[in-house]
């Protein structure tokens, strides 16, 4: 009689559990723990984002990133309508200011189009008032398909769903080591745990875990800080669904936005700033062993040198909230800081290569009978199901197995 396959995940975000929810399916007699640390699912960035489902604007086309993210919004809204969870397809705008975004902007639509985004819609200055009227631009793109959901709500029905195929969530369990032991992976937490398969799934301590696994140093996690404020309730009528800037294409983050969530509320941000922890979502967090392991990552440095006229931009807007939401009047003119209280706050894990270089696709390992997830920045909760297709295709069929 031959012996089930025992399966580890390490990591109870969106991803994480995903995944182990794929492996179930495709796997259905295996044994599947899933262990994280803290004492709830999507505790970090799950937790902590805009709720934005993206429909694959941004991203070059034929990365991995446009890839999994145009079939992971598709399943996203196909598993949300399965399970009754809310999702709000109330349409994106990105703005161009004046003429010399213009060009920016075509770029997106480019790869916007390549990637398949359905609905898209190029406007000039009255047609995006047709569709934000208190938004100013000389141009947009609309997506009206982009819609905004509940992800720590989706993390819990994936949970729901493990559980219900036999698998197991253990919440409190930090894992401390893991050790390849012959055919064997044994990994230490509560318990001592051996699995024939691990995947690490792991967002800001995806590099520490890593290494605990085998993987070379880097990519590292360079922490970033993403604050935001949420407009007053008197004043939420500014905005009926997602404005966004053009982006600066230097950089894997897409400035500040205004945001419509799931509840109604908007929010404003989020701005980019070096975390001084990788957990730390209050403004005075600091840990000193995250910030040893920043600063001693030669990537940080090389990074730095680069972006510090960037970084101190960033940092003026973190101090001053009249400088935050003049970033948002650029957009929406009657906004003032008055309108704005101060909201929640996100940490971003940006994997930064040894050469300074900010990583910008999804980066995944394999190591033997080890998957590890390097990098899963944003669009990850929204590609979330698709990655997990891809992520388990690679840990039972081997490198060069896609999603299917």
């Amino acid at each position: 009689m031959s012996v089930p396959l025992r399966i580890g995940v390490i990591g109870a975000g969106i991803v994480g559990l995903a995944t182990a929810r794929r492996l179930a399916l495709d796997r259905p007699a295996a044994r599947i723990t899933v262990l994280d640390k803290e004492d709830r699912v999507g505790a970090h960035q799950t937790g902590h984002n805009s709720g934005v489902a993206h429909a694959g604007l941004y991203y070059p086309p034929g990365s991995l990133k446009a890839r999994l993210c145009r079939r992971g919004v598709t399943l996203l809204e196909r598993y949300c309508g399965e399970r009754g969870l809310p999702y709000v397809a109330c349409g994106k705008l990105v703005v161009a200011r004046d003429e010399r975004e213009t060009a920016g902007l075509a770029e997106i639509e480019r790869r916007a189009r390549a990637n398949g985004v359905p609905g898209l819609r190029r406007l000039d200055a009255t047609g995006l008032r047709e569709v934000e009227p208190y938004a100013r631009g000389v141009a947009a793109l609309h997506s009206p398909g982009t819609a905004v959901v509940d992800f720590p709500a989706v993390a819990r029905a994936l949970a729901e769903d493990l559980r219900a195929a036999g698998g197991r969530v253990r919440l409190g369990c930090p894992v401390t080591a893991i050790d390849r032991a012959g055919a064997t992976v044994r990994v230490r937490a509560d318990d001592e745990y051996g699995f024939d398969l691990l995947v690490i799934c792991a967002g800001l301590q995806a590099d520490r875990l890593s290494r605990l696994a085998g993987d070379g140093p880097g990519p590292a996690i360079v922490p970033f800080r993403g604050a935001y404020h949420r407009i007053r309730p008197e004043r939420a009528h500014l905005v009926r669904g997602l404005i966004y800037p053009v982006p600066d294409p230097r950089y894997p983050f897409l400035g500040i936005h205004l945001t419509r969530r799931i509840d109604g509320t908007v929010e404003v941000g989020p701005n980019a700033v070096l975390a001084l922890a990788r957990e730390g979502y209050g403004r005075a967090a600091v840990s000193a062993g995250d910030v040893w392991d920043t600063v001693r990552w030669p990537g940080f440095w090389r990074m730095a040198r680069r972006h510090w006229r960037t970084g101190a931009r960033e940092l003026r807007g973190a101090v001053s909230r009249r400088a935050f939401v003049a970033a948002a009047r650029s957009y929406v003119p009657e906004l003032s800081a008055d309108d704005v209280v101060p909201g929640g706050a996100g940490v971003r894990a940006q994997a930064v290569d040894a050469d300074g270089a900010l990583v910008d696709d999804f980066r995944i390992h394999r190591l033997g009978p080890i998957v590890a997830v390097r990098n899963a920045p944003s669009p990850a909760a929204t590609s979330a199901l698709a990655i997990a297709e891809h992520v388990a295709a690679l840990a039972l069929d081997g490198p060069g197995a896609g999603h299917r």
